[in-house]
């Protein structure tokens, strides 16, 4: 009896093992039906059939290749061109007793600037007219023993000596000379010096270029020594673009290669420039290359120290492109639509670079033998999305 029970146990525990078993089964195949199914949903999402009245509004082409070069786009600061500036500084130690220019003036050669007193310019012309009055002195005196030696008066040697008396005074009227020129004096006012023996307790500070004042730092009364920068003036009808450009792309630049200037503080159209410097050297911490561009300011629009975009461009090589009116945008991802069949279309995901001209260059994603929507594409991908909500 206890037998028959065993196998009985036995025969229904494994009729039991068998259904979970089978059952088990079937919910496997329908959770991959179902997965199939989602599947197969989330792929058509892509995929849109346009309405007729649509069709019409659309323009069918392929991506093709055109010669395009690659622009380099480098941060940059718009800075005085160097060539166009001077910085002007006082001769002698002394203070500002007078200023005859402000921030923005316009200036040329030889004008004033401001006047400054000084001990040392003082003392330096009494010492010009200490050394002329003896070059007279000594003058007439080497000329009168010239005239005393003709009439066998007086010996050679005493006519020799009042020469190399003569030649000391010569060399230090010149010395003081230089010593004035070197204090700021021009010629004419040691001309006058000369002539009325009158010192100058004050000179001008003048300007050594044309341009505009773009720097003052003095004040009237401010007490300033020959190594102070006081006045800065520069021609701002050229000024310099100067940007670091990364050395991996730096064999691409080259001196007099003409490159576009975009200043957003402009937001204007592109400016024309010409690289005149590239660095031969690499700057360590930033592995960068600094390039200077020249640039024509006629309206003095750029100003020192803007911020701009130097765009460089590369050389030209064959490149697949598509109409930027055939993509469409979402979530930070591009996308072209691929023409099925009459009325159908599949929306794909395509890698693009940056817009030149109303074109996308191609990386990935379409080919040239791909017939895709050339204008319309976002009213079709409107439609899709419409289709996506039902």
């Amino acid at each position: 009896m206890s037998i028959k029970l065993s196998i009985s146990s036995f025969i229904f525990l494994a009729l039991l093992l068998a259904g979970c078993s089978k059952s088990d089964s079937g919910d496997e195949t329908k959770k991959e039906e179902v997965s199939q199914h989602d599947s197969a949903e989330e792929r058509d999402l892509n995929r849109i059939k346009a309405r007729p009245e649509l069709l019409d509004r659309l323009e069918i082409g392929q991506p093709f290749l055109i010669d395009l070069a690659d622009r380099i786009q480098v941060p940059s600061r718009v800075q005085v061109d160097e060539e166009r500036t001077a910085q002007i500084g006082s001769y002698v130690t002394g203070r500002i007793i007078e200023m005859y220019v402000v921030l923005g003036d316009y200036v040329k050669p030889g004008q004033r600037l401001a006047r400054i007193t000084s001990p040392d310019l003082t003392q330096a012309q009494l010492v010009y007219l200490r050394a002329l009055s003896r070059t007279v002195v000594t003058q007439k005196s080497f000329d009168r023993a010239r005239h005393l030696l003709a009439e066998d008066v007086i010996p050679l040697a005493e006519v020799e000596r009042r020469q190399s008396e003569l030649e000391i005074a010569q060399a230090e009227l010149s010395a003081a000379t230089d010593q004035l020129k070197l204090f700021g004096m021009q010629e004419s006012d040691i001309t006058e010096l000369r002539k009325r023996a009158k010192v100058l307790s004050s000179i001008d500070i003048k300007a050594t270029r044309e341009g505009y004042i773009i720097a003052r730092n003095v004040i009237v009364g401010q007490v300033v020594q020959p190594a102070d920068l006081l006045f800065q003036v520069a021609d701002l009808s050229y000024v310099w673009v100067v940007g670091d450009v990364p050395e991996q792309i730096v064999r691409d630049v080259r001196l007099g290669q003409h490159v576009e200037i975009i200043v957003p503080a402009l937001s204007g159209a592109p400016l024309d420039g010409v690289i005149i410097f590239v660095s031969d050297t690499v700057n360590r911490l930033t592995r960068t290359v600094t390039t200077r561009v020249l640039v024509e300011n006629p309206e003095r629009k750029l100003k020192p120290d803007m911020l701009a975009n130097m765009h460089i461009a590369d050389t030209q090589h064959k490149t697949l492109v598509v109409p930027e009116s055939a993509v469409v945008r979402e979530l930070d991802q591009d996308y072209i639509f691929i023409v099925l069949s009459d009325g159908n279309f599949q929306r794909v995901p395509v890698k693009l670079g940056p817009e030149v001209s109303n074109l996308r260059p191609v990386i990935e994603g379409v080919t040239a033998d791909d017939r895709i929507v050339t204008e319309g594409s976002f009213h079709l991908d409107s439609e899709r999305k419409l289709a996506e909500l039902e």
